[in-house]
């Protein structure tokens, strides 16, 4: 049988967005009157096809039925969670990377009163939470054994969660389980879950908020020559597998956040159309979370430059993302992209 996805598109924002909405012209995403499409697009292995929402019930009834339970999903209002409000699009993890060897600021963080200092700068700066890690998964490195990763970031946590919502960005049970004691609010694992067997356990035991990242391989391997059949479908379909597993595994919540992990086994032209078609995951009913701060598609296109001086390109996918209802950026350059999205907000609400 014929497997069909929905992505929405065409989508208005501001002051337009709610006249649309307010006429029954538009879909507002998630019940927020700020943000609404009024096309779909059709998509299957071998075709796609765009339509109007107005020509939604002229389809074939099993395939209207789909649809409309697709859009159920993408209507439906989010409950806030992780000091997250779904309200608004979009919230901001800001990156606090407390490594000797990160791609774009390894080494500069990574001392106590640095990274303390740094996490509070990008708090004040509009951040909603804080990603917190302390092991590098650039292409190309090594696993960082427990000891040193917790090492790493424990004296860090300890001082800050108490003032600052953070988040923990790790693979392994054990750092988990030992942030989750300290009072983070959301576990990152980029690894999709699957990097450590005892995680699923973990999340279930304190029912904690997390984040569920596509990552093709490991970090050692991802990028040696990453191939899929097609990356948005495969990805579709691997968080789709995924959510039905951890069901299965007895985590009830809702409060999953999913991430189609720019950059981790991923070429040029994957992640062009995971940014360009992010919106098809918007039917799969979770927040959806990118992390385009600073990568290489940013180099790869630009052609000239480093980790550095890559906040154009953070910004411009930063706001593109925000118009296709991205509710999370996992941003570096907190200050530059809040005041992007400041502006551009300003701009179309006139």
């Amino acid at each position: 049988m014929q497997r069909y996805y929905t992505r929405v598109c065409n989508f208005y924002y501001g002051n337009q967005s709610k006249i649309l909405v307010n006429k029954k012209k538009t879909i507002p995403l998630h019940q927020i009157k700020e943000i609404s499409f009024d096309h779909i697009e059709i998509i299957t292995r071998k075709l796609k096809r765009k339509i109007s929402i107005s020509q939604i019930k002229y389809l074939p009834n099993d395939l209207k039925k789909k649809i409309y339970l697709d859009i159920k999903k993408i209507k439906s209002k989010k409950k806030n969670f992780s000091n997250l409000e779904f309200k608004k699009i979009p919230n901001i993890l800001g990156v606090l990377n407390l490594t000797p060897d990160s791609f774009s600021d390894g080494g500069r963080f990574n001392t106590k009163k640095k990274g303390i200092n740094h996490a509070i700068k990008l708090y004040k700066e509009g951040a909603d939470l804080i990603d917190v890690g302390g092991e590098s998964t650039r292409p190309g490195s090594k696993e960082v054994n427990k000891e040193d990763e917790w090492n790493r970031i424990k004296d860090i946590l300890k001082s800050i969660v108490k003032k600052i919502p953070i988040s923990l960005d790790t693979r392994k049970s054990e750092i988990m389980k030992n942030g989750i004691k300290v009072g983070v609010k959301l576990i990152n694992d980029v690894s999709g879950l699957s990097f450590d067997p005892e995680t699923i356990n973990i999340l279930k035991k304190y029912k904690i908020p997390f984040v569920i990242q596509h990552t093709l391989g490991t970090p050692d391997n991802m990028q040696k020559n990453p191939k899929y059949k097609n990356e948005l479908l495969d990805i579709y379909d691997f968080f789709e597998e995924k959510i039905k597993l951890l069901k299965s595994k007895g985590i009830k919540h809702n409060n999953i956040i999913l991430d189609p992990g720019i950059g981790f086994g991923k070429k040029l032209k994957h992640n062009m159309n995971l940014i360009r078609r992010v919106s098809i995951f918007h039917s799969l009913g979770f927040p959806i979370l990118v992390g385009n701060s600073r990568k290489k598609f940013i180099k790869d296109i630009s052609k000239k430059n480093d980790s550095y001086t890559r906040i154009g390109g953070t910004i411009s996918s930063s706001v593109y993302l925000m118009m296709q209802g991205v509710q999370i950026l996992r941003i570096h350059d907190v200050n530059e992209v809040m005041q992007a999205i400041k502006v551009f907000k300003e701009i179309i609400n006139k």
